[in-house]
């Protein structure tokens, strides 16, 4: 029996379309969302070179992450359901895996991308990776 649900989440549409179909298909069951902090996109961005940079770069990245939480349970208590939550620091897809493992989950429902354009095709496909590693049931939504 599915009881504990992952939902990896980046404040994406696509995450967004698959915590709704979470709360849909498993509102009995304890729904945690995970949002991966990539170190990589710190390099992305303009303060990163300068001394506290980073430091910044990682407050804001928690700040974000805290915000689509808060936004993510507006969601959920139409459907009466309390979330968690847990931030993580890592690589997207192998975070998502090792946590889900770590923590005992059943099923992780995510969405079939986050990323658009270049960026998606360079960096592959999150959710493909989680769908090939994961030791549980992924579904994928669309």
């Amino acid at each position: 029996m599915t009881e504990k649900i992952l939902v990896p989440t980046d404040g994406s549409p696509q995450s967004d379309t698959a915590l709704e179909y979470a709360l849909e298909e498993f509102a009995e069951q304890n729904i945690t969302l995970l949002n991966v902090i990539d170190p990589v996109d710190a390099g992305y961005s303009a303060p990163v070179g300068i001394p506290g940079g980073s430091e910044e770069w990682f407050e804001n990245a928690k700040e974000n992450s805290e915000a689509m939480f808060e936004e993510a349970q507006t969601v959920a208590d139409d459907y009466g359901v309390t979330l968690e939550s847990a931030t993580e620091m890592g690589r997207p897809a192998q975070t998502i895996v090792e946590f889900a493992e770590d923590e005992g989950f059943d099923q992780i429902v995510m969405g079939s991308h986050g990323r658009s354009g270049v960026s998606r095709i360079l960096l592959g496909s999150v959710a493909e990776t989680v769908v090939r590693r994961a030791t549980v049931p992924v579904t994928v939504v669309r």
